[in-house]
């Protein structure tokens, strides 16, 4: 009997999930996470377990947006994910207790539950004035996010506020608002950053967690590597056209109507680190991140790009790799280069002369020209 056999045993299937879809999904979470297929059997399994992990989710400046994309949420569903997976001890917006009610449960939770508890951030933490610019329960934010974070199993930032600040911590921030990082800085915190960011990255790190008793590698800044670890630029589906030196110049032009590269109008995805176009965004489909719609990334999950670089400024272009093969160029028998052929011939010539434009920008110098080299 194989590890796939073993999991048809499992009884537990959370929501309506039959179970081919349910270990389709945690298999996917796997891939995501970059592991094999049979680390989704575990998954599974440990998601199926009983063992639900508390959650405390704190809310600080921040637009909801966070919670509203974990809303959207279908694989699993919100009320699955909830109720029998993770179990959600504290949310302010989803809580069916208020007031008093509601803040006496988070104490009981994190009582009852020291060292076990998972403490999510969403949102800014003002810190002048002693952080009295955000306050619940009559208490302060940052006193909130230094008591729940004392006794956490972890610690997640979700979303760019909650990361470094975000558009709170924008000039002239005039809260003194910081992300949960600097509010804590002597511990680890796990930042899924994105306005808002990608539901599964939180999905996988918490079965991560779950499953393997250890947070996901994390990169210098301390974003998962699994959803972090490429630029935007790497996996769009427009990057041929980037190549081959077709842009967009404007919204509405020919370019934009014929799904060119974005980036002379201001696509951020050369310098912006996520998953975007492989994991996509609310379950319908192909085009449901923003490039697919044909709006240019806003680099969203980056410090320094989102918030402060203008739509219109160009992006920082981390790597320039030019393509490796092109199609062959086949003259017909006395009719000369075929129109097709020279569309292709015209594209590498418009890929060499725009990547010369690039680096000669980047350096300071004019590009070169064909009389240049005559």
């Amino acid at each position: 009997m194989n590890k796939l056999d073993d999991f048809k045993a499992v009884e537990k299937i959370p929501g309506n999930l039959s179970r081919r879809e349910f270990l389709k999904f945690c298999t996917g979470v796997a891939a995501t996470l970059g592991l094999s297929s049979m680390a989704g059997v575990r998954i599974a399994e440990a998601a199926t377990s009983g063992n639900r992990p508390p959650v405390i989710w704190l809310s600080g400046q921040e637009c909801t947006g966070c919670s509203e994309t974990l809303l959207r949420a279908t694989h699993p569903t919100l009320e699955s994910l909830i109720l029998e997976t993770i179990s959600l001890d504290y949310h302010e917006t989803l809580s069916v207790a208020a007031g008093h009610q509601a803040e006496a449960a988070r104490q009981a939770s994190m009582e009852a539950n020291k060292g076990k508890y998972i403490l999510v951030v969403e949102g800014a933490t003002p810190m002048k004035d002693g952080g009295i610019y955000c306050k619940i329960g009559n208490k302060t934010m940052l006193d909130h996010v230094k008591e729940s974070a004392e006794h956490a199993a972890a610690i997640v930032a979700v979303g760019s506020c909650s990361s470094w600040g975000g558009v709170a911590a924008t000039s002239p921030n005039p809260t003194g608002a910081v992300g949960t990082p600097e509010v804590l800085p002597n511990k680890t915190v796990v930042s899924i950053p994105g306005c808002p960011p990608n539901p599964y990255n939180l999905l996988a790190t918490i079965l991560h967690l779950v499953t393997f008793k250890k947070l996901p590698a994390l990169d210098d800044i301390g974003r998962p590597i699994f959803a972090y670890g490429r630029l935007i630029h790497e996996n769009c589906e427009r990057r041929p056209h980037f190549d081959a030196g077709r842009f967009a110049m404007e919204f509405g032009d020919e370019g934009h109507r014929k799904g060119w590269c974005l980036y002379k109008i201001g696509c951020k995805g050369p310098e912006t680190y996520a998953n975007c176009p492989s994991v996509l965004f609310g379950d319908v489909g192909s085009a449901s991140w923003p490039v697919g719609t044909g709006h240019p990334c806003i680099g969203c999950t980056e410090q320094g790009v989102v918030f402060e670089k203008s739509i219109h400024e160009l992006a920082k272009v981390e790597n320039l790799t030019p393509p490796t093969l092109f199609p062959p160029i086949v003259e017909e028998r006395g009719t000369g280069v075929t129109p097709a052929s020279a569309a292709v011939a015209g594209g590498v010539v418009g890929a060499v002369v725009g990547a010369g434009a690039v680096i000669a920008s980047k350096m300071g110098q004019e590009p070169a020209t064909e009389s240049d080299s005559d």
